[in-house]
């Protein structure tokens, strides 16, 4: 096998371009072995926004959306999904996913979703993170889109890492949503 916890064909490795470590020599995909790798605390954060009208908003601090309390019911969906990543995202690994909180807070233009995922493990939780910011989001609009049809998704990015071999990151403050 090539890439992976052995480290040849890593991107960036000594003297090589960088490239996909989830691809093989030949090309296809596959799972990188990372079992050679130490388990450390990791942490992954990440944020999307969900556009939406002025009367989706009034209806939302009202409480009058008629699906109900679309902030608790995308919050779970988000929680759900960070926990079912491996099912939905091929190529990642199953990781024991030790934390998770899921912001959900109204905007003058929608609604913004923030999501932190913890774990102990081999592997970091980007993926995760990510996963937990789209499954609010979908369900956020599942539950506006018989008040607003023009409901949309944006900015959906992962903004800060930390732990694992390739250290922190955080993402620069001009490309945040």
């Amino acid at each position: 096998m090539s890439g992976g916890a052995d480290g040849a064909g890593a991107p960036g490795g000594a003297g090589h371009p960088p490239r996909l470590t989830h691809l093989d020599d030949a090309g296809r995909a596959r799972m990188v072995d990372v079992s050679a790798k130490p388990v450390t605390v990791r942490e992954a954060r990440a944020e999307g926004r969900v556009l939406c009208s002025p009367e989706v908003l009034a209806l939302l601090t009202s409480g009058g959306l008629p699906k109900g309390d679309a902030l608790a019911v995308a919050r779970i969906a988000g929680l759900q999904a960070a926990k079912r990543t491996p099912e939905l995202v091929p190529l990642a690994h199953p990781v024991a996913v030790h934390g998770v909180v899921v912001d959900l807070v109204v905007a003058d233009d929608g609604v913004r979703i923030g999501a932190a995922v913890r774990t102990a493990d081999r592997t970091g939780v980007e993926m995760e993170a990510l996963t937990c910011v789209v499954a609010a989001a979908l369900t956020f609009v599942d539950m506006v889109k018989a008040v607003d049809k023009h409901t949309r998704i944006t900015d959906v990015r992962v903004v800060a890492k930390s732990g694992g071999r390739s250290g922190d990151w955080v993402a620069d403050d001009d490309r945040q949503a």
